[in-house]
């Protein structure tokens, strides 16, 4: 906490922000700002109330500095179970009811499963095989919200912000993450970022390796195959550039090359231990080469896997990734990072149901991305304190041990008793 506090910068902030790292830690079901204050000063709950909306609404400190304190923490010792694996991109959604709080438009919300009203953060995690921590969290600030200056007035939205799609603010994390020497790890993303041409492409010009997921509309070149070279020079005008098809010459879509495999193709994996047994399916592999616009390229994309999933009762396979590890990686290992995702579905559930990461209740930039800092900043705390013990061990359950708030306690809003 001493950490964490410094890096809040002025010695104003530091025991609210302690305060409200405990306030998200201790038991409790809402760990929106009030809720919080009433058990952690049960005496005088405005007072506290006002310490921590200042904070997190109104004080002007880094979430980044923050942020690399946490990583400074809590990665060496999610090291010592092993080394980092993977830096992992996902977004996240919250439902949110009205139109004034910052980010919030109807869109596909993950956590519905459906297009709803809601915001939507971008985040990067590292992780190594056993766990993983939130590096840089970022809110996605639709175009409708980019170009309304009434709301970024209204929400206190920083003048430099502009709109970028979410794999944009993805890339802008990961090249963050290398300038800072992060340990390094294979890109995992799903496939709306793996779709994108131009996500893929920027990882390869950082030397960054990535198994990423992609849509079954996305063409490629069939093993062995490639686009034909530039045309012959002609008497005038300049010499041919740019690669060629022809009617007999055409790209396949992944889903086309999946199917014309033979069966024996697949092979059943097994890469982890779920809660009841190991997680298996048939996987299928091959060396392809990406054939997006490659008619504007002089120069064919290299190769990469295409890794297939078509489990035994499904009619077609169900999902594609490309991945540049090296070309002797083995199918098994393949599988394992590509399935290695998974990890942050528990960092979410454990930020949003434990921690309150979808808690704030605040309408601006600065308190969303505050709120989540220190959200990560607790969950930090808890990722290290666990990778103090062997991943095969069973510690005991942590009571703490915390003031309830006043009887007579209401939240603003709340039906009052007769």
């Amino acid at each position: 906490m001493g950490g964490l506090a410094t890096a809040a910068g002025h010695q104003d902030r530091q025991e609210p922000l302690k305060s409200y790292c405990k306030g998200l830690l201790l038991p409790g079901e809402r760990k929106s700002i009030e809720p919080m204050a009433a058990r952690l000063s049960p005496e005088n709950v405005q007072a506290m109330r006002q310490s921590l909306h200042h904070l997190v609404a109104k004080a002007p400190w880094s979430d980044e500095g923050l942020l690399e304190q946490v990583r400074s923490y809590a990665l060496p010792r999610m090291q010592k179970q092993g080394p980092v694996v993977a830096w992992i991109v996902d977004d996240t959604g919250f439902p949110k009811k009205g139109k004034h709080s910052v980010g919030v438009t109807r869109q596909y919300c993950g956590q519905v499963g459906k297009q709803e009203n809601c915001r939507i953060a971008v985040s990067l995690s590292v992780s190594t095989w056993n766990a993983s921590l939130p590096i840089a969290y970022q809110l996605y600030l639709p175009k409708e919200w980019a170009e309304d200056s009434e709301r970024r007035e209204k929400t206190e939205v920083p003048e430099e912000v502009r709109f970028q799609s979410k794999p944009e603010i993805a890339l802008d994390q990961i090249r963050a993450a290398a300038a800072a020497q992060a340990p390094r790890g294979v890109v995992l993303a799903d496939a709306a970022y793996g779709i994108n041409t131009a996500f893929r492409d920027e990882l390869t010009r950082l030397k960054l390796q990535y198994v990423v997921g992609v849509q079954s509309s996305l063409t490629v070149w069939e093993p062995g195959k490639q686009p034909l070279p530039a045309g012959p020079r002609k008497a005038t005008g300049r010499p041919p550039r740019f690669l060629q098809r022809s009617a007999d010459h055409q790209p396949v879509s992944v889903k086309q090359l999946a199917m014309s495999l033979r069966s024996g193709a697949f092979k059943e994996i097994a890469w982890r231990e779920g809660t009841e047994r190991k997680l298996r399916s048939r996987f299928a592999v091959v060396r392809i080469r990406p054939a997006h616009r490659d008619y504007e390229r002089a120069e064919p994309y290299a190769e990469e896997w295409l890794l297939i999933e078509w489990p035994r009762s499904e009619p077609e396979p169900t999902k594609y990734w490309l991945g540049t590890l090296p070309p002797a990686t083995p199918l098994k290992a393949l599988v394992k990072m590509a399935k290695h995702r998974w990890i942050i579905e528990r960092d979410y559930q454990e930020l949003k149901q434990e921690l309150g990461l979808g808690h704030f209740e605040g309408r601006n930039w600065r308190g969303f991305h505050h709120h989540a800092t220190l959200c990560i900043a607790a969950y930090g705390f808890l990722v290290a304190e666990r990778n103090r013990f062997s991943p095969s061990a069973r510690s005991g359950h942590l009571r703490f041990a915390a003031p309830g708030p006043a009887p007579e306690f209401r939240p603003r809003g709340s039906p009052r008793s007769s």
